[in-house]
């Protein structure tokens, strides 16, 4: 039997336990061929159930699953495979306030999931939301998902990828303040960020050659040096070593402009500068059903594309389209990479 596809929890306080029981009520916690088994808290997923008028009860799993369930819950003829890493007292959590046991919980729903991949037990891991300020009181340096799972996997760099079916973006620099951007461009940077997505679009999404946008820092692409340099002197450079290498990458486009071709087909993926550069075009398309993808990691990692939602948690309301859209990605992902091997 391939493989399990793993789904972390995430925040106990936030809205992951009933996005992931809400998909499950409606049939769409969907890994394809493979089994999925969720990391998490027991006490609080039944909590979450409650919600939806579930009540789950508790079972001893079948021996189906490579050992990485060790619980059942079940409701009705439905079966949710868990390995329950936590025990919270779920009756005292309250919604939108982790602390530090949460914390120490998170990480270890990631690092347990992640190790699971690495040793080839799990085909792949798909993550809920998690809270930095938690993780931090629970003694994580890294500052989200995407830093601690390239340090648990030993990479130096890794690339955030946001992507749904009509737009994909690639970040060259992510959580980092606006004023240290430009400085933070390094044309090393650019063209690594550049040569992890080639090589992940073609190995994980299965295109030949992929046709990259890399955008411009600045307005109207520096408007030959009038708004920035950043262009001829950093930018410029890295897309003309990329070409060299086989790579279609073309630039630097005017980001006001490229988003409308990039939507309507023309390039694969958009490799932006800095966050809000690509995310909120990506959001603009794809808010309900944008997934996150860690490109270069030799594990496949997806995510849901929003965080904890805490105005939402514990109401019912947060949307579960995003998780379905991040496991049906995985499981795609490492069909492919089981054709390729």
């Amino acid at each position: 039997m391939p493989g399990p596809l793993l789904l972390t929890m995430g925040d106990p306080t936030g809205v992951g336990p009933e996005i992931i029981l809400k998909a499950w009520l409606k049939d769409r916690l969907d890994a394809g061929s493979r089994p999925l088994v969720v990391v998490g808290d027991q006490a609080v997923l039944q909590r979450a159930a409650v919600i939806y008028g579930a009540e789950l009860r508790r079972e001893t799993p079948e021996k189906d699953t490579a050992g990485l369930a060790n619980m059942v819950l079940r409701y009705g003829e439905r079966r949710l495979l868990l390995q329950n890493r936590s025990s919270l007292p779920a009756a005292e959590l309250h919604y939108g306030a982790p602390n530090a046991a949460c914390g120490r919980a998170m990480r270890e729903y990631i690092e347990w999931a992640c190790d699971r991949c690495l040793s080839g037990q799990a085909a792949g891991m798909v993550t809920a939301p998690v809270n930095k300020q938690a993780l931090r009181a629970a003694g994580v340096a890294a500052p989200g998902h995407t830093e601690l799972l390239a340090e648990r996997c030993g990479v130096k760099r890794v690339v955030m990828m946001l992507a749904g079916d009509r737009l994909r973006v690639c970040l060259v620099t992510a959580h980092l303040a606006l004023a240290a951007v430009p400085s933070a461009l390094t044309g090393e940077g650019i063209l690594a960020t550049i040569k992890i997505s080639d090589a992940a679009l073609r190995r994980d999404f299965g295109l030949r050659s992929p046709r990259l946008a890399v955008l411009a820092l600045n307005p109207h692409a520096g408007e030959g040096g009038q708004f920035g340099d950043e262009e001829q002197r950093v930018i410029a450079p890295a897309i003309a070593s990329a070409r060299r290498q086989g790579i279609d990458a073309s630039g630097p486009h005017s980001a006001d402009a490229l988003f409308h071709f990039a939507a309507r087909g023309d390039y694969d993926a958009v490799i932006c500068m800095y966050h809000d550069q690509g995310l909120i075009p990506l959001k603009l398309l794809h808010f309900d059903d944008g997934v996150n993808v860690t490109l270069g990691l030799p594990i496949v990692r997806t995510s849901v594309d929003h965080g904890t939602a805490y105005d939402l948690a514990g109401t019912g309301r947060a949307g579960s389209e995003s998780l379905s859209a991040a496991l049906r990605m995985a499981a795609a992902m490492v069909a492919r990479q089981s054709v390729g091997s």
